[in-house]
């Protein structure tokens, strides 16, 4: 039997799908408005100083990346399958490219976040 790419991108999909549901609204209304309105967030906590100070901690650093590949990787498979349901032929130079920008753009995710570090 031929051993088959399905099941890391399926959960990457489903992980990716999970934290859009879960944290994906939340993320939006903490960010786009409660943060800017000062509604139930203090208005400083969306300021650089609190931000840069939340992405040079090793949970703040992992939770962001968690966010950008997971969220990347979720993306990509749906356009991808979405070419296959509008009856496009999806070759693996096609599949290589998608999931390939996914994990490039995760890897410019790591060491943007790694360049944080201090």
């Amino acid at each position: 039997m031929k051993p088959s790419h399905e099941p890391p991108v399926w959960f990457l999909f489903g992980a990716g799908g999970i934290l859009a549901a879960v944290f994906g609204p939340v993320l939006v209304l903490i960010t786009g408005v409660f943060g800017p309105f000062g509604r139930l967030v203090p208005a400083h906590t969306l300021d650089y100083q609190h931000m840069l100070a939340f992405t040079q901690n090793l949970i703040g650093k992992g939770a962001v990346l968690a966010v950008i590949s997971l969220f990347l990787f979720h993306g990509v498979h749906r356009l991808y399958h979405s070419l296959h349901d509008f009856g496009y032929k999806t070759t693996p130079a096609i599949r290589s490219a998608f999931y390939g920008s996914a994990a490039a753009g995760s890897g410019v995710a790591a060491v943007l976040l790694l360049k944080l570090w201090f």
